[in-house]
């Protein structure tokens, strides 16, 4: 298999595509720490789905930069070192201008840019650390179509998946000496999690209706580009944002 005797920590491993994700991972090997928040029962059946042994449960909050570090700290222990970090969590809140008071609107941005740029940000310091003690590694953010398209109602949610694009690049550039490789994703709308409710409702025709292919992303399909990116061979897309949006909009 690709990742044997590989170890990845995964965030938000108890949703949709972080189950997948971990699934796709395990299969291939890797021994996985499956980091959750509030989702401790998701996670716990995940654990003991996955193939293989020695997966752990990190329970952290992504917006306490302490929680991060013994997170870190937590998976190093138990396996002596980490290959693979997978920024997946990701939260969002509607805030339209129209709609909010001022406060509301800062609250919106403190909460949402604290987990989906700040939390994946201190994560990147504490595992690329590490990875330089052991000789290199792999970083793989999870960001979104929604930091090109734009995301009405939800501006803090494409400006932090913005800023992990701009992140993910150039800490590919500053890693790079150190054999770690840095790459994110961009997946459009994504069956389960935070796009149930969308995809149930009466926009979920128009939604899938923006591919093609006239329907959303399944998380396997998420999954399958993740592990690609880090199984070796694919040292040559650092610094990549790779789209996944079924056509839905291209650039």
């Amino acid at each position: 298999m690709q990742l044997a005797d590989h170890t990845a920590l995964i965030t938000g491993a108890s949703g949709s595509i972080g189950q997948a994700i971990a699934q796709a991972l395990a299969e291939a090997g890797a021994r996985v720490a499956i980091h959750y928040h509030s989702g401790q029962a998701a996670a716990e059946q995940l654990r003991d789905s996955l193939p293989g042994e020695g997966h752990l449960l990190i329970k952290a909050n992504l917006a306490q930069p302490h929680d991060i570090s013994s997170m870190v700290d937590e998976a190093v222990e138990a396996w002596g070192r980490l290959d693979i970090l997978v920024n997946n969590a990701a939260m969002y809140v509607e805030h339209a201008i129209d709609r909010v008071s001022y406060s509301e609107w800062q609250t919106a941005f403190e909460r949402v840019v604290s987990v989906n740029l700040l939390g994946a940000a201190n994560a990147c310091y504490c595992a690329a650390r590490q990875m330089m003690q052991q000789g290199g590694g792999r970083i793989i953010n999870v960001g979104s179509r929604g930091a090109y398209r734009g995301e009405p109602r939800m501006t803090s949610y494409g400006a932090s998946k913005a800023g992990l694009h701009a992140l993910s690049q150039s800490l590919a550039q500053e890693l790079a000496p150190h054999k770690i490789y840095v790459m994110a994703v961009a997946p459009g709308f994504v069956e389960g999690g935070m796009a149930t409710e969308d995809l149930a409702g009466p926009r979920g025709e128009a939604i899938r209706a923006q591919s093609p292919l006239n329907r959303v992303a399944r998380p396997e399909e998420v999954a399958h580009v993740v592990r690609f990116l880090a199984a070796p061979g694919a040292e040559w897309m650092t610094g990549a944002v790779l789209d996944l949006n079924g056509a839905s909009y291209l650039r």
